[in-house]
């Protein structure tokens, strides 16, 4: 044997992968395989009942009628929604309930925003005696569930002749939010204090510092609490049906439980109803679902 024979072979390059084996790529493939089903399986399930009731409010009595609940609707009519907000569905139809709506949900976001980004700036920021105990007593509310509220909110606000009123729908929750007050300070506590005392040394007071420097430096969670706020108020149910009566202060979602009492043999007009409800809320995640994305990175870096 020669010199030339023994001459080892070179290891690999360090960082060079070894070839997969077939028994390694298999099992690897079949993962992936897997994980895509669960996901797939986990998708099918969420969208099922969206795509469901989109399917529905577009197909015409007589075709569901005759051909069932699962078919596809040909040709798809838009007439279940137009009887939605004819007068027939009582009152003023869906318009009387979507404008209630949007004026109490806009009325409530204002008030979220503005209140809960001043205490946040507070807890996170300035000092002051018992901020601490304040702050963890206030967010020990979120244990609280809403249902054991209800009633003492009711008594309360029928005494004070609101009852059945449009201030009876959000003087409970436009005073901030305990979840976005405990949110926000987290973030507002990672605001560099190097930016916060050279704007302080230019002459920045407090709400020049909150207003030009920690909400923009904040902007993705803002924007993702505006929409789970949104989203948390225009689907609220239980407290609009307990504080309001009759048609004149009923907002979408009561609205849509009353048309499956009035029309229970007409699941197109009550899926019309239900599609109406949910399609502002889809739409608004569509066009900020980059912010809500950065927003969430953003809280797992930290």
């Amino acid at each position: 044997m020669t010199l030339q024979d023994r001459t080892p072979v070179a290891a690999p390059a360090p960082g060079r992968r070894r070839p997969l084996t077939s028994s390694l790529l298999a099992r690897r493939v079949m993962g992936h395989a897997a994980t895509y089903l669960v996901l797939v399986a986990a998708a099918v399930l969420t969208l099922g009942p969206f795509l469901f009731s989109v399917m529905t409010a577009l197909t015409s009595t007589q075709q569901f009628a005759q051909q069932g609940p699962l078919s596809m609707p040909a040709p798809a009519v838009l007439d279940n929604f137009v009887a939605l907000f004819a007068p027939s569905a009582g009152a003023d139809g869906f318009i009387t309930p979507v404008a209630v709506t949007v004026q109490m949900v806009a009325v409530i976001l204002v008030g979220q925003m503005v209140f809960s980004v001043l205490a946040a700036y507070a807890f996170a920021q300035l000092r002051f005696p018992g901020r601490d105990l304040l702050f963890w007593v206030y967010v020990a509310t979120l244990m609280v569930p809403q249902v054991v509220v209800v009633v003492p909110l009711y008594l309360v606000l029928s005494e004070a002749g609101l009852r059945n009123t449009f201030w009876a729908l959000v003087i409970p929750f436009v005073l901030g939010s305990p979840y976005a007050i405990f949110l926000l300070r987290e973030n507002f506590r990672g605001v560099p204090s190097e930016l916060m005392d050279a704007m302080r040394i230019d002459g920045a007071g407090t709400l020049r510092l909150l207003w030009h420097l920690v909400v923009p430096l904040n902007r993705p969670i803002i924007v993702t609490l505006v929409l789970i706020t949104v989203v948390t108020h225009w689907n609220s149910f239980m407290w609009p049906m307990v504080i309001t009566s009759g048609p004149e202060w009923r907002v979408i979602t009561v609205a849509t439980s009353a048309l499956q009492s009035q029309y229970n043999n007409n699941w197109t007009l009550v899926m019309a109803g239900t599609t109406l409800a949910m399609l502002p809320l889809v739409i608004l995640m569509v066009l900020f679902q980059k912010q809500i994305t950065r927003s969430v990175g953003d809280a797992t870096l930290r």
